[in-house]
């Protein structure tokens, strides 16, 4: 089984179709979503974890790009900025999915963008703003 986090980008023309429905009915994938923002005849993002088969999971990817959609790597949305972090560790105490945390032998703050849901909990948490997420 493939699973994969994914972020995608809806556009006014695009934001009414049945997009997640298809991903399902036709590549037999399973979705569980972690954030969405979507709102009729505005642009809109909603973050997926995808799990089935690779083959399915590529024709899926490539159904919501013909449909005029942007899919990316929800880890091209999420980053840390190594220049801005000072390695307080703040942020580690409000990650609920452990993709961010301090390694005791460096002592640094340590990012896993594989592990990352997209919450934004890190942005607010962190006090010099090295968390950067766009979703939007």
């Amino acid at each position: 089984m493939f699973s994969k986090k994914i972020v995608i980008r809806y556009t006014p023309d695009t934001v009414q179709q049945p997009v997640i429905y298809q991903l399902v009915k036709q590549y037999n994938l399973v979705f569980n979503i972690l954030k969405a923002r979507i709102f009729p005849r505005r642009e809109g993002v909603i973050v997926l974890e995808l799990s089935g088969t690779k083959d399915n999971f590529d024709h899926g990817v490539r159904f919501l790009k013909d449909m005029g959609l942007k899919v990316e790597s929800l880890s091209k949305s999420v980053s840390q900025n190594n220049d801005k972090c000072v390695h307080c560790g703040a942020c580690t105490a409000f990650c609920p999915t452990g993709a961010l945390s301090f390694e005791k032998e460096s002592l640094k703050v340590v990012f896993d963008p594989e592990k990352c849901n997209g919450c934004e909990l890190c942005v607010s948490a962190c006090p010099v703003r090295a968390m950067e997420i766009d979703l939007l």
